[in-house]
């Protein structure tokens, strides 16, 4: 991993402890909402012992929200910074979720072995290469009738949240995320033959599905 990555990894490790209070400012009353939006997305996918898989899981609210609708799901949430896996491991009473220290861009499952692979509000953090790479990944091992759901963030409309949405983009994210977040569908219509675009009830982030075949 570079010296870069690591750095990165370092300051996630310590974002960790403050990593939920954060999202619970920035979301409000709408993170639960967007969490089900993702959850309920996946509801075409058949079968019980199906295996879902969450890249940059962060402390875990999704994957456990699937883990939740799915109890009988083989579920795993994968994130390259040991604080932030730490912090989910906490918040699993049950030990439901399998929890996997990796990097996005290199993930270590054989082709063609879940039936959901999810990223949420995480893809726009990665650098350009490592985005396309880690993309790449979650095309090769989901399976070839699976799904791939990636949640990021709706622009504002008004002015002044669009001017502070923007501020957190250069704070948070890497130096192409505010492009990277405007471009809607091109990114995924490069990898996957089929891709369709939703969106949550308060519009505050959207829903890309993709499909490899």
């Amino acid at each position: 991993m570079s010296e870069i990555r690591t750095g990165r990894q370092r300051y996630y490790t310590i974002f960790s402890h403050f990593y939920d209070f954060f999202i619970k400012i920035h979301s409000g009353s709408h993170g639960a909402e967007t969490r089900q939006f993702l959850v309920d997305a996946a509801q075409t996918v058949r079968g019980r012992h199906i295996r879902i898989l969450d890249i940059c899981c962060g402390t875990g609210s999704v994957i456990l929200a699937f883990a939740k609708k799915y109890p009988e799901a083989l579920v795993t949430g994968y994130d390259f910074s040991g604080g932030m896996l730490r912090k989910a491991k906490q918040k699993d009473g049950e030990n439901r979720v399998a929890f996997v220290l990796g990097d996005a861009a290199r993930l270590s499952y054989a082709d063609d072995c879940f039936d959901i692979v999810c990223c949420s509000h995480a893809l726009y953090e990665l650098k350009g290469q490592v985005r396309i790479q880690a993309l790449a990944e979650m095309k090769r091992v989901v399976k070839p009738d699976g799904l791939v759901f990636i949640m990021e963030h709706e622009v504002p409309r008004h002015p002044l949240i669009k001017i502070l949405f923007h501020i957190r983009m250069l704070m948070m994210g890497s130096s192409d995320a505010r492009e990277f977040v405007e471009q809607d569908l091109q990114p995924y219509e490069k990898l996957f033959t089929k891709v369709a675009l939703s969106h949550t009830p308060s519009g505050k982030s959207k829903l890309i599905t993709c499909q490899k075949s």
